[in-house]
């Protein structure tokens, strides 16, 4: 766990105990966040699988005698579960569907995986085993209670299914029995089984199962699940038409990773909510961990959590990284060591330079007085982050509707480049300027009055004046639809004056003066007007879109090591393997580095691996053994009496090493020489 080991290296001083709670409330508080937002995700989505699964409950006990309802009740009802290419978050998805349908509507339901599932005969085996497992204490008597399911032996069949569930489904007599049964299920609940990873299951037995349970319909009210990852068609791809045409399918999408990732990126990081925030390359990396290996939300959950360890764990003034009040606090009790390291911070030290001798003097040498400039920094960068989001969602507003999208299409793009450097001295900003001074007046007036209502909750802060000017806009915009007549009128008064009877000269004079005009052409209202707004709009992003870097003291609350995440989230298989066996240490932190030597205390398998470094393309097993030997027993005494019995435990600990060295294909068995093994890899890694 993350944040235990966190706790063993930080439990020792008050300091480490400081930021070790932060961490645990900080990361408390994100966790919950996103589990509420994973639930408000598929809300939508479990409520419309509810009603497909009420519609076809009620469709099972109406039994109506027309043709259709007869040709429905023969079909299997099946929802087609679209839920995208993130596999790793399909899980979180099943297990929540799984507990509201136990809670709501019926108790037996059963998550089936491919892997578990490789025939016919083990797909009913775990079928009837999840069942009758989960509902064994409605089912059973009080003597057959102490008897396990997989005590017994099962009929695996879909008619024994069919007749356990006409006995667990009946009325209890006893009241006993009344109160055991959950008075929010449905009456004769539907039996839902779930197919996880419809991709991976073989054809073969996905068609004799569905086939078989086809013919228990009328007395089974079975309801299939099919998880899938790619598309639909993958149903016509498995199953044949005779099979497929036994199934009553309704689709159902859920939505995709890349909105399930923007929301994630807004609830948790475009927010005031939480102190810590990620700067522009490291969430770069976690973005590209997203988009480029497995669309998970849920691993990119996974490395902000790292990303929140680790800036704890390596900064000592994350114990600042807190809510403003708790931290005006924990300023007073700063210790001169932790002056210390505010007066080492690079952007402190930048500050420094910037300011009069006198208060450099002052900085560097009054405790107080720095703890007063403390505060005060971080108070403005509490009053940056309030000003930069709403700033920001504005910004992208209108660079969102522009062609090629040169700020990203996305916010998070557009919050990274802010984050990285100064936007406006970017190409990509200067080309998205030019385009916005193109835009027509409906595409104007719709993104400002969206940036109104964004900035609409701001409007007794700070940002109530940059309301107030995008408002008046509003207006100006407004009453130029009253005067469009009259501006057209005046466009056209060079050409009526032409329509005037004239002599060539006065034509002539005319002409040169209407030449002269197209060159330097007078702006219209509406142009001056949509001039005003783009330069508002870069006057604001200007002020409020500085990179953070810029803030004295934004360590305290910004993560920076891309380097770090990039090793631990996207890491060399090959080169931290090489890592850890030729060097325990950097991962074993108990170990003493020994640069070049075989350490005794190191483990088996690096002391053999290092060992075979020094070979050849062949290695000789006993000669191997005998160096391992050697490096196991250095510096402990010569014991004749247990000598035998020390060289059955280092030829097994020897025999253990060597075959994990093959499982991880540094070696292999050879047939030129019976006592000898080929190496497989060169140049020490």
């Amino acid at each position: 766990n993350t944040t235990s080991s966190l706790k063993r290296c930080l439990k020792d001083s008050e300091d480490g105990k400081k930021r070790f709670e932060s961490c645990q409330l900080l990361w408390q508080q994100m966790k919950s966040q996103t589990e509420q937002l994973q639930e408000e995700l598929n809300k939508r989505l479990f409520e419309n699988l509810i009603g497909f699964l009420r519609k076809s409950h009620a469709d099972f006990h109406d039994k109506k005698d027309d043709w259709s309802c007869r040709m429905r009740a023969s079909e299997i009802p099946t929802a087609a579960l679209v839920l995208g290419v993130n596999v790793t978050d399909h899980d979180l998805t099943f297990n929540s569907l799984a507990d509201i349908l136990h809670e709501t509507i019926t108790p037996y339901v059963v998550l089936l995986q491919s892997k578990e599932c490789p025939g016919i005969k083990q797909l009913l085996q775990k079928l009837l085993i999840q069942l009758m497992g989960n509902t064994a204490d409605i089912e059973l008597d009080e003597e057959e209670e102490q008897v396990t399911i997989s005590q017994r032996k099962m009929n695996c069949s879909l008619a024994s299914l069919s007749g356990w569930y006409k006995r667990a489904t009946k009325k209890p007599a006893s009241p006993k029995k009344k109160r055991s049964s959950t008075s929010t299920h449905w009456e004769s609940p539907p039996v839902v089984v779930i197919f996880k990873d419809l991709e991976s299951f073989t054809a073969s037995v996905l068609q004799e199962f569905i086939v078989i349970s086809s013919g228990y319909v009328q007395e089974l009210p079975l309801v299939l699940v099919f998880g899938i990852a790619t598309s639909p068609m993958i149903i016509h791809r498995l199953l044949s038409h005779s099979v497929s045409s036994r199934l009553c399918i309704e689709l159902f999408q859920s939505m995709s990773c890349t909105e399930h990732l923007a929301t994630v990126v807004d609830q948790l990081l475009l927010t005031n909510h939480f102190p810590f925030k990620l700067s522009g390359r490291a969430l770069q990396v976690l973005i590209t961990i997203f988009l480029y290996h497995d669309f998970s939300v849920q691993n990119f959950i996974k490395g902000l959590q790292l990303s929140v360890v680790e800036h704890f764990y390596t900064q000592p003034l994350s114990v600042l990284c807190c809510s403003l009040p708790e931290s005006r606090k924990r300023i007073k009790n700063l210790s001169h060591a932790q002056c210390e390291n505010i007066r080492h911070l690079s952007s402190f030290m930048s500050y420094v330079e910037s300011q009069t001798p006198e208060n450099q003097v002052k900085l560097l040498t009054n405790d107080s007085f720095l703890k007063e400039m403390t505060q005060e920094f971080l108070e403005r960068l509490t009053s940056y982050h309030e000003n930069f989001t709403p700033i920001l969602r504005c910004l992208h507003h209108f660079t969102c509707i522009l062609p090629k999208y040169p700020l990203g299409k996305q916010v998070r793009e557009l919050y990274c480049a802010c984050l990285e450097k100064k936007v406006w001295e970017t190409e990509d900003y200067n080309s998205a300027l030019l385009l916005l001074r193109m835009l027509a007046k409906d595409e104007i007036v719709t993104t400002l009055q969206k940036c109104v209502a964004v900035l609409t909750p701001y409007s007794e802060k700070e940002l109530g004046h940059t309301l107030e000017k995008l408002e008046e806009f509003l207006i100006h915009f407004q009453s130029l639809e009253e005067n469009t007549l009259n501006g057209e009128d005046e466009d056209t008064s060079p050409q009526k004056a032409l329509q005037k009877k004239t002599d060539l000269y006065q034509l002539q004079k005319k002409l040169l003066e209407m030449k002269e005009t197209r060159r330097a052409k007078k702006l219209t209202k509406f142009e001056m007007l949509r001039q005003d707004v783009v330069d508002f709009i870069d006057c604001i992003v200007r002020e409020y879109l500085v990179p953070p870097e810029m803030l004295p003291l934004h360590e305290v609350v910004y993560f920076s090591a891309a380097s770090t995440l990039r090793r631990h989230l996207n890491a060399a298989p090959r080169v931290a393997l090489h890592t850890a066996l030729n060097n325990p240490a950097s991962y074993l932190k108990t170990l003493e580095n020994e640069a070049g030597s075989v350490s005794n205390v190191a483990p088996d398998i690096c002391i053999a691996y290092k060992l075979h470094l020094e070979c050849g393309r062949l290695i000789n097993l006993y000669d191997w053994l005998e160096a391992f030997s050697t490096v196991v027993h250095a510096g402990e005494g010569s014991d004749s009496d247990s000598a035998q019995q020390v060289d059955e435990v280092t030829h097994a600990r020897f025999i253990r090493a060597v075959s994990e060295l093959e499982l991880l294909g540094f070696v292999k068995p050879t047939k030129q020489k019976t006592d000898h093994v080929a190496r497989l890899t060169w140049g020490g890694c």
